[in-house]
């Protein structure tokens, strides 16, 4: 949705307004984030991405960030970086911004490489050297880099295979999966309709790509909060066994009638929540901005918070996914009724039709590389505004964004139809609607959104409680 995220960037940040401001700025909103949303949504379009991998990428840039700044944030103790206190006179807005600018620039090189004639630019833009590559615990480029480089090597064997070598010598692949998991479906036939089957995707000029599960490790991967996601209890999805067959059917029909009823506003909701850089990133973010006044190193205090909070959520969402292994609506969808006329949103620009079969229907959001349940959306929203619910005191937030008409990516120069201004009075309606979205885009039953409140909750909560216990060690 490029238009809708240019549009909300220039609602959100202070483009062209001079030098920043060191001493009164916020490096995170008015540096870091734009460049970090030019830069990942050409990643996105070029290679694709999901929840597990935006999740990683974000807990490390913001996690980092938190370390940066526990040096002048007395008592604070870093997670990963242990630095000690400088002194309170050093305890500045600017030494502060200096930090986390450079902890910034050494994670995005190490996570995001292809973009570091950007991310060198972002610093130089602001009159620091890239090239500073100091480690003295006593300045904050050193304190920066030295909290960067403290988050890369615990990181780097945490279970996700981020450098590849799991399991092979050379020509490393990152992110590559060493856990075993096999489908039991292929995307040309389904051997078992209660199970996860990959879909066949159109990547372009008549090219066709089969979905290979996304990160099925992330449940092996290091959490912060607990030791084993099974702790965590989700009952299974009766409703999608297939030998349950009038609730498998009603669960499926449900999508249909949802996939029917599609409004503007349900689309517009659907292709926010689905960009996970955003949702996870800068709605987040910018939100808490706007409820509660903070100064940079509480806003950074903010972001770990809440992104421990998402990180340990998709560990546990990635376990059941895993154990659970079950069927996407399209699969149930096309089992169910073949070549029979079902009534659905009949493809971008066709609006609701009767006479699609089950075969060609599809879902208005693209499936997801993995199994459905739990839902990892729904999860991650329960999970971080939770956490931020509890930080910021309160659930009240009243949060609105503008969405231009005709800037959608799945019905461009149509939906929506006129401008629709998106608010949320409340963390708890935020969340909600996030959750909702992913019905609404047609990737997921019911069920496996509302299965997930209670652990997203208790996630949330412990995140709150892990991060507090290093505010106030």
């Amino acid at each position: 949705m490029p238009e809708i995220k240019e549009e909300i960037k220039s609602r959100l940040f202070r483009p062209d307004t001079g030098p920043f401001d060191f001493d009164k700025g916020n490096a995170a909103v008015e540096v870091i984030f734009p460049a970090v949303q030019t830069q990942t949504r050409l990643f996105v379009s070029e290679s694709g991405s999901d929840a597990s991998l935006v999740a990683d990428f974000t807990m490390a840039l913001e996690v980092t960030w938190f370390d940066a700044v526990a040096p002048y944030c007395y008592p604070a103790v870093g997670i990963y970086a242990k630095l000690g206190h400088r002194p309170a006179g050093e305890a500045t807005n600017r030494n502060k911004n200096t930090a986390i600018l450079y902890a910034a620039y050494r994670i995005l090189n190490d996570r995001l490489p292809t973009g570091r004639v950007q991310w060198r630019a972002m610093l130089e833009s602001v009159g620091l050297n890239p090239d500073d590559n100091s480690e003295d615990k006593q300045t904050p480029a050193g304190i920066g880099n030295l909290a960067a480089r403290a988050m890369i090597e615990a990181r780097a064997n945490d279970g996700l295979n981020r450098l590849g070598y799991e399991g092979r010598k050379y020509n490393p692949q990152p992110f590559r999966d060493y856990s075993g998991y096999r489908p039991v479906n292929t995307a040309y036939e389904l051997r078992d309709p209660s199970r996860w089957q990959p879909n066949m995707n159109p990547y372009g000029n008549g090219v066709f790509t089969i979905q290979s599960a996304v990160t099925p490790q992330m449940r092996l991967a290091t959490p912060f909060t607990f030791t084993d996601p099974a702790k965590y209890k989700l009952d299974p999805p009766v409703n999608s066994d297939v030998r349950n067959i009038d609730a498998y059917r009603r669960q499926a029909d449900e999508v249909l009638a949802a996939s029917a009823g599609l409004t503007d506003r349900q689309k517009v909701l659907a292709e926010v929540f689905n960009d996970k850089f955003f949702t996870l990133g800068v709605i987040s973010g910018t939100t808490a901005l706007r409820t509660k006044a903070m100064e940079v190193g509480e806003f950074v205090q903010y972001l770990a918070t809440v992104e421990v909070a998402i990180f340990d959520a998709a560990i546990v969402d990635w376990h059941y996914k895993a154990l659970y292994d079950a069927v996407r609506p399209f699969s149930a969808i096309r089992y169910l009724y073949g070549d029979k006329p079902v009534t659905a949103w009949g493809g971008p620009g066709k609006g609701t039709v009767h006479d699609i079969t089950g075969n060609q229907w599809q879902s208005y959001l693209t499936t997801p590389d993995h199994p459905e349940y739990p839902s990892v959306s729904t999860s991650l929203c329960g999970a971080y505004t939770q956490a931020a619910r509890l930080l910021l005191g309160g659930d009240e937030i009243n949060s609105e964004i503008l969405i231009k008409a005709g800037s959608s990516v799945v019905e461009p120069g149509i939906t929506p139809a006129e401008d629709i201004v998106l608010s949320w009075p409340t963390w708890t309606e935020l969340s909600k609607d996030c959750g909702m979205s992913r019905h609404w885009g047609g990737v997921h039953f019911l069920s496996a959104i509302s299965s997930v409140s209670e652990f997203a909750t208790q996630i949330g909560t412990q995140a709150y409680e892990f991060m507090q216990s290093h505010l106030q060690p």
